[in-house]
């Protein structure tokens, strides 16, 4: 399969430098995605119950749910590089809309909006660094390109919640929109589109979802395990707000750093699977490791401990340590012709279940306790860990 050459040639610092474009596209969307969960405590302090101020917090979830298959079919045809830019530019218009509107009903449709633009940067961001690291570094590459998720959310964690709390709900999302609008303006200064065959290679690409069940595997683990991980998530600051009575400052400075050390394992991961020469190996080790690691957080919660307040921490560093790697495995089975769509149908599902968890997740919550919810969190990595495909792997090419 002959590559097409890209229009200059690129050296290996303009490689990293793709990269870290990348990861800082995937950051600013990951703070509008995810920033709303930190409006919760807010959103409860004036009144909302939980498993309302939850579905706020979802809204753009559903958003990058509906889109995510359409902009992997776009960046399939049209390249990386059109896709970050249009995307991140419709984010900063939704994200406008959003601070600029008054009711929850204006707030939650503008979210929406901004979560279905924002999708644009899971695929083609990724595909960026597909296309310009070779299999021996890619892991590496993705694990920082995923750190992107975990340090967007830490953004959110240090500035949303209070910003919130001094100038209000809809004034705090300046943030995450002011971050899209620097990262677009990187990417257009850094980014371009990887090589690729050549265009009539297209139509006898063949789909990766024949003769096999590998991708199908890989996004039934991607789905459960992105349970634990947006329950950590979502409701780490509500916790310790509510439950342990922190500051939201504090509160958020624990989930930031809980964040920061998600990032740094994501690459750990990733060089780890260059090292073992495959991904699905850490992934099955990854799954393990969250469900003992929850039903812990959950036990120490229950017994009102001091160490759940580190073992949060640990939970939010294991529950997304997968997502680079499963990522990277779809990438590299579905090929340059279908990747786009792949990835968007693993985010789709990731997102689908991703918007379930707040609501159902602050329903647990209200009639259980963060405890319990934390606990039966760890069945669904327990579920995971026989589904990855470890067998089935194909040696790294």
């Amino acid at each position: 399969m002959t590559l097409t050459a890209p229009d200059r040639p690129v050296g290996a610092a303009r490689r990293w430098w793709m990269l870290a474009a990348s990861t800082v596209a995937q950051a600013a969307t990951a703070v509008m995605i995810h920033g709303p969960a930190f409006l919760i405590p807010a959103l409860h302090h004036e009144g909302m119950s939980l498993a309302a101020a939850g579905a706020v917090a979802a809204a753009p979830t559903v958003g990058v749910m509906l889109t995510l298959v359409a902009w992997g079919a776009v960046s399939d045809r049209r390249g990386e590089r059109y896709v970050l830019l249009t995307g991140l530019a419709l984010t900063v218009v939704a994200g406008v809309a959003a601070a600029l509107t008054s009711g929850t009903a204006l707030l939650v449709v503008t979210l929406v909006l901004a979560g279905a633009a924002a999708a644009s940067t899971n695929s083609a961001s990724g595909r960026v660094v597909v296309g310009w690291f070779p299999p021996e570094r890619r892991g590496l590459a993705m694990g920082v390109r995923q750190m992107a998720q975990p340090s967007g959310v830490g953004i959110a964690a240090l500035t949303i919640a209070v910003a919130a709390e001094h100038v209000g709900v809809h004034a705090a999302l300046w943030v995450p929109t002011i971050a899209c609008a620097a990262g677009a303006l990187l990417v257009a200064a850094v980014v371009i589109d990887p090589p690729r065959p050549p265009a009539r290679e297209r139509t006898t690409a063949a789909n990766p979802y024949r003769g096999d069940t590998f991708l199908a595997r890989v996004h039934a683990v991607s789905v459960l395990l992105v349970v634990p991980q947006f329950l950590v998530w979502t409701f780490a600051l509500v916790w310790l707000v509510q439950d342990r009575h922190w500051e939201p400052a504090a509160a958020g400075a624990v989930v930031a750093v809980a964040q920061l050390a998600g990032a740094l394992g994501r690459i750990a991961v990733g060089h780890l699977s260059d090292l073992v020469g495959g991904r699905m190996r850490p992934l099955r080790w990854v799954a393990l490791a969250a469900a003992g690691t929850m039903a812990l957080l959950g036990l120490a919660a229950a017994l009102d401990l001091s160490v759940a307040v580190l073992l949060v921490v640990v939970a939010t560093l294991v529950t997304v340590a997968d997502n680079g790697l499963a990522f990277t495995a779809v990438a590299e089975r579905a090929g340059p012709f279908w990747s786009g769509r792949a990835l968007g149908v693993q985010n789709t599902a990731q997102f689908l279940t991703a918007s379930l968890v707040p609501p159902l997740a602050g329903l647990t919550v209200a009639h259980l306790g963060y405890a319990a919810a934390f606990g039966l969190a760890a069945l669904f990595p327990v579920l995971a860990a026989p589904l990855v495909p470890v067998a089935a792997e194909r040696a790294l090419s």
